[in-house]
Parts: structure tokens; C-alpha cells; sequence
């Protein structure tokens, strides 16, 4: 049976706190269930601007996505994230993931490591956070209990498996790191061999995780084909058809959005559809059409 959808918006920009606040109402007007704020130099810091943006709306959630976990000790997160908890009233949803920007780790002055050095790291993040915030000694105390919900952000098999044993939403990029730090886009049949391998991982457990995904282009246009013809640059081991046919990007009528989000939600399961702060305004009818499906 399928989950209701869920919509967030992941905010990128740095702004004052008036036009921050601004933004984020905006958000709850247009329906947005979440507002997260990414985790990347140049860009907002996370919890201090997600405890604004409760403070400035009612209902939305708010949440990291998601969290590089090689910026962060896993002590001094727990206090951040029980903290964050606290003050937004049991709001936090807390994403992490395991980086792919050496950049900024460069510029941060923090080792890099290898893929598999940084899952391990985000490994001990994961299980430390468990292990404090399930603490009745741990001070101080997050508002859920024993800690607001996990999200996991990637597509490997290590990341889905973590995932599977630790989280309560499992995020797909649509996308995986290549050399360089670039991202190659899934096509659809690659993104059901990621999806049915974090089934796999997940078979023991006693509730399904919510699925995810992070969705990179949204435009609504009567021409669906002149949309995305910019968008080849980026993907050019695709063609125009299979292009189209990506989930990570939403090209059509607002009818046409709703259709595809439906159909991909019986496909790979996702029901939770996060989008760039750029795309927010364009996909505010699509949540209209799909709000209480």
C-alpha cells in the first residue's frame, strides 16, 4: 500500500533573517510539508536556520539534507540535534549522509578519506547519535523520543544497508558520484536495481522506511521536449527520450507532474518528494493537485 506523499524543499540560499522567515512562510503557503536546509559551505547553517524557520511557521516539519557527516563529532551533534529538537517543538527531522564534495573538506581543513572511510565515519555518527540520544542520562533531551526521525541520504550498497538497519526515511539521489565529485544521473532501470537492493537489506525489518527522492529539475511547460533539451549538456550519455524519462526530473503540465509523481510512486515506492529552493514556486500547483493522494 502506498504512503501519502510528502513534499519538502530544501533550501540553498544564505539570506537576513527577515527574508528568511519570509521564505519560509512562503513554503507553508505553498503547501511544503518540510524545509530543510542543505549542509554546504557558502550556504545556510543548518540549525540555527531551521530553528528560525519554525519559529516563523505553524505546521511544516523541518529537517537537515542532509548533514556531511565529516563535519561533524558525534558527541557535539547530539547536542546540536536534541537541542534543535527542543526548540522547534519536536519538528527536526534529522538527514545525514556521508559527503562527496573534497572541496570542502579541503577548505574546512578536514581529512577527506576514501568512500569507504567516510561510510565508516558516518557509521559511528549514526550508532553515537543512537547511543546518546537513546540515553535517559543524555542532556539535553530532544522533544521526540528517542530521537526525531533519521534520514539517510545515498545509493550504495554500504549507505542502503546502514539505511536499512538505522533509518526511518531512505533518500535516493536519482544520481551517483562519479570522478571529480560530478554526479551521473540513474536512468530508471539502474534506480530500480538501487531501490530493490535497499528492499533487500530491509527485509528483516518490522516497518517499512519511507522512501525519498531529491528531484534536480522542475518546469512546467506545455513542451516537454524544449525543456529539457538545456538539460543535455549535463546528461550527454542520454538521449532526449531517456531523458524524459528520468524520475529526478519533473517536465510537463502540472497534470503531467502529478502523473509522473504518481506513476513513480508505484513503481519505486517514493512518496516523500524533496525539491531545489530554485523550483519551489514552479512545483507549489503540483503539491495543490496531489495533496491528500
Amino acid at each position: 500500500m502506498n504512503r501519502p506523499f510528502r513534499f519538502g524543499v530544501n533550501m540553498l540560499t544564505p539570506a537576513s533573517g527577515d527574508e528568511w522567515r519570509k521564505r519560509c512562510r512562503r513554503a507553508e503557503e505553498l503547501g511544503y510539508d518540510v524545509i530543510l536546509v542543505a549542509d554546504h559551505l557558502g550556504m545556510p547553517s543548518p540549525f540555527p536556520s531551521l530553528v528560525a524557520a519554525a519559529e516563523a511557521t505553524e505546521r511544516p516539519r523541518v529537517g537537515t539534507f542532509v548533514l556531511n557527516a565529516g563535519f561533524w563529532n558525534p558527541t557535539l551533534l547530539a547536542r546540536e540535534v536534541a537541542t534543535t529538537d527542543a526548540l522547534t517543538g519536536g519538528r527536526l527531522e534529522l538527514g545525514l549522509g556521508a559527503g562527496y564534495v573534497q572541496a570542502e573538506h579541503d577548505a574546512a581543513g578536514l581529512p577527506w578519506g576514501s568512500p569507504g572511510e567516510r561510510v565508516d565515519h558516518l557509521r559511528r555518527v549514526v550508532e553515537e547519535l543512537d547511543r546518546l540520544l537513546g540515553s535517559d542520562e543524555h542532556l539535553p533531551r530532544p522533544a521526540q523520543h528517542p530521537r526525531p526521525p533519521l534520514l539517510i541520504g545515498g545509493n550504495g550498497d554500504r549507505m542502503l544497508k546502514l539505511t536499512a538497519e538505522h533509518a526511518e526515511i531512505a533518500a535516493f539521489t536519482g544520481a551517483r558520484s562519479v570522478a571529480g565529485g560530478a554526479l551521473r544521473h540513474l536512468t530508471p532501470e539502474e534506480l530500480d536495481e538501487r531501490v530493490a537492493a535497499y528492499h533487500r537489506f530491509a527485509a528483516g525489518r518490522a516497518e517499512p522506511a519511507e522512501l525519498n527522492l531529491l528531484i534536480q529539475l522542475v518546469e512546467v511547460t506545455a513542451d516537454r521536449r524544449a525543456a529539457v533539451r538545456p538539460a543535455l549538456q549535463h546528461i550527454p550519455h542520454l538521449t532526449e527520450d531517456q531523458a524524459l524519462d528520468l524520475p529526478l526530473l519533473l517536465l510537463g503540465t502540472v497534470g503531467e507532474i502529478a502523473d509522473q509523481l504518481r506513476a513513480q510512486r508505484e513503481r519505486y515506492g517514493f512518496s516523500y518528494i524533496t525539491v531545489l529552493e530554485q523550483y519551489a514556486e514552479a512545483f507549489g500547483p503540483v503539491i495543490e493537485e496531489l495533496r491528500g493522494e
